[in-house]
Parts: C-alpha cells; sequence; structure tokens
C-alpha cells in the first residue's frame, strides 16, 4: 500500500525547503531552477494530498504548483514551456476552472502555439481545450500525433478529445495509460498517471471520458 499521506508530507517538506532557499537567493537563474523545484514539490504534494482523501490540502498545494512555475517563467531559458503545462494541468486537476482559463490564456500569450517544439505546441493545445477552442485544438494536436519525440498516443488523446471521438480516445488513452504503468520513475517518485486524470478531466467535458482503472488513478 502507498502511504500516500507520507508523501504529501514528503512534498510539503520539500517546498518548505525551497522557500528558504529561495528567499536567500540573488542570482535569477538559480532562483527560477529553485521555484520550478517548488512547483514539482508542490505539485507531487497536492497530488499525493488527493490520493489520501485530503482534497481541501491538494487543492491548496496544486495551486502553489502552478503559482511556482508561472512566477519561475520569466527568467526560465527559452522555450521552457514544461512550466505552462504544469500550470494548467494543475489547475485542472486543482478544479479551479478560472485559474486553468488564466495559465491557458497566459500560455497563447507567450506564443504556445507558434512553438517550434512540440512539447509547446502540446501546452498551446491543453490550453485550447481548456478554452473551448476544440477546432484550432484539433489542428494542433493532429501534427502532435507524429510530431517526433513527443508521445504519439498523448498526440492521439488530444486530438480525439477535440473531435469528440469517444471511441477512439479509449484507444488513445488506455496506450497512454499503460505506459506511465510501464515506467519506473515518475515526478518527485509519487506514482500517479497525472497525464491521464488531465486528459480524462478535458475528455469529461465532451462526454468521451474512458472507464478506466489502475492503481495509478487513485482518485
Amino acid at each position: 500500500m502507498t502511504d500516500w499521506s507520507g508523501l504529501a508530507e514528503r512534498g510539503a517538506e520539500r517546498y518548505r525547503d525551497g522557500e528558504a532557499r529561495v528567499a536567500e537567493s540573488r542570482d535569477p537563474d538559480a532562483r527560477q531552477r529553485q521555484l520550478t523545484r517548488m512547483g514539482n514539490a508542490a505539485y507531487a504534494a497536492g497530488l499525493a494530498a488527493y490520493a489520501a482523501g485530503e482534497p481541501s490540502s491538494a487543492q491548496i498545494w496544486l495551486g502553489r504548483a502552478a503559482d511556482r512555475w508561472r512566477e519561475s517563467w520569466d527568467d526560465a531559458p527559452p522555450g521552457s514551456w514544461g512550466r505552462p503545462i504544469g500550470a494548467i494541468k494543475a489547475r485542472i486537476l486543482g478544479a479551479d476552472a478560472d485559474g486553468a482559463v488564466r495559465e491557458s490564456e497566459w500560455a497563447l500569450a507567450e506564443g504556445a502555439a507558434e512553438a517550434e517544439s512540440p512539447i509547446g505546441r502540446y501546452a498551446a493545445v491543453l490550453a485550447l481545450l481548456v478554452l473551448g477552442r476544440d477546432d484550432d485544438a484539433r489542428r494542433l494536436a493532429d501534427g502532435l500525433r507524429t510530431a517526433e519525440g513527443f508521445p504519439h498516443d498523448v498526440g492521439d488523446a488530444l486530438a480525439t478529445i477535440a473531435a469528440g471521438d469517444r471511441v477512439g480516445y479509449a484507444e488513445a488513452i488506455e496506450s497512454v495509460l499503460r505506459s506511465f504503468e510501464t515506467r519506473d520513475e515518475y515526478l518527485e517518485d509519487v506514482p500517479i498517471a497525472d497525464t491521464v486524470l488531465v486528459l480524462q478531466a478535458l475528455a469529461a467535458v465532451r462526454d468521451v471520458a474512458a472507464e478506466l482503472a489502475s492503481p495509478l488513478l487513485p482518485f
């Protein structure tokens, strides 16, 4: 059995340690890296808190994760699209609809839809789906289905969500879940298929979510 409460507390401790370090930092690059680590720790604490049956705590920690990732953006290297992606995912999982809209509008304003990298366009697709711009999301997601270096099943899932294709989505999301079930490492060692949960939330809005069961989907 996974000690979810213990994992949540470990993430919280790492976050608090980061607070002390970032307060002492005078170097912008060191500060943005520390803020990113704090975002990771808060996200882990939030996911684990949800799994432990503590939704109020989970929502607080996921909100902190989004805040720290966004705060780190200005001094981050160009193309650090993992931060807007993380912020959008954290708001979705934290059931913060208004926050998800804010992060999505921010990602698009920063040029995610025009990004050269697939990861940047992934940020844009998530943002467009949050904003209900499904036609635009589908056009970008179609490119992700064959983009080199990007998980094609995630691209398939995004495209089928945007198209309202329940059958195609079920096949794609099952593949994404299998990829989590066969990996050895997870963010901050918290064994949760967070991408699956995010995609399921976006699919549910369009009534195409699949029936899934896995130890990696504890909430």
